[in-house]
């Protein structure tokens, strides 16, 4: 729903069958996600864009627990705690986020996010970060003549539930997590990037990251990161109309 100052959005998905697969659940009595987001545009800022957005999310499915894995490794379960062994269907994971954007000038915009889940049950969509902090700004490139270029810079900082810590530490391997030991440091993040607008709809992008204490791992990194994009947008109509 939209109105003037504001929105509300709501929305039902599937779950995976396991986690991080690509496989869906495609029974939502047994497995499903919501997921609910207020957006409010106030005037904090004379003639400058405000947005600030409440998020929440819920999710049904077939998840282990960290803690019943680290009981069952203790009492001799196993060599290490196993997450996956602990999966119950309609296990419950929530989560909720906060994420505002400042227009500061024409060109230049601030944003801050804040986002956290409870972090019992494993991580099962997309990636294992229990709670997130972050701020950046993105620029125009009006000033050096290049109207829809972009560049800018954020810095991340990711952290883990103490279930979650703990499980690691043991011995234990999430989807992307695990190397047989943690010696536990939140994960910081700086990133920069620029993004060349090079000809109708078409962009590339290059991105560098510096992580440190990737995976929450004190004895890994610091390490470098570089990206590239591609980004294409509006290309068949600009051949459409080029046709005519």
């Amino acid at each position: 729903y939209y109105d003037k100052g504001w929105a509300l959005r709501f929305g039902e998905m599937l779950m995976p069958t396991v986690a991080n697969g690509i496989k869906l659940d495609w029974s939502l009595p047994r497995a499903h996600a919501e997921n609910y987001e207020f957006e409010l545009h106030p005037s904090l800022v004379r003639e400058r864009a405000t947005v600030l957005r409440c998020l929440s999310f819920v999710n049904h499915a077939n998840m282990g627990s960290y803690r019943e894995a680290i009981d069952a490794y203790l009492a001799g379960a196993g060599p290490i705690p196993d997450v996956t062994a602990t999966r119950q269907q309609g296990r419950v994971k929530y989560g909720f986020g906060f994420n505002a954007e400042q227009e500061l000038t024409a060109d230049l915009r601030a944003y801050g996010r804040f986002g956290w889940n409870d972090g019992r049950n494993e991580s099962f969509v997309y990636t294992e970060v229990d709670q997130a902090v972050s701020f950046g700004a993105d620029l125009k490139g009006s000033q050096w003549h290049r109207k829809l270029d972009k560049m800018g810079v954020a810095m991340l900082v990711n952290a883990i539930s103490g279930d979650h810590r703990e499980y690691l530490a043991l011995g234990g391997e999430g989807f992307l997590l695990g190397d047989g030991a943690l010696n536990y440091g939140r994960e910081k993040i700086i990133e920069s990037y620029y993004n060349l607008y090079a000809w109708h709809g078409l962009s590339l992008g290059a991105d560098v990251q510096r992580i440190w204490n990737p995976g929450y791992n004190r004895d890994r990194g610091p390490v470098w990161v570089g990206s590239l994009r591609l980004h294409v947008e509006g290309l068949l109509s600009f051949w459409q109309h080029d046709a005519r």
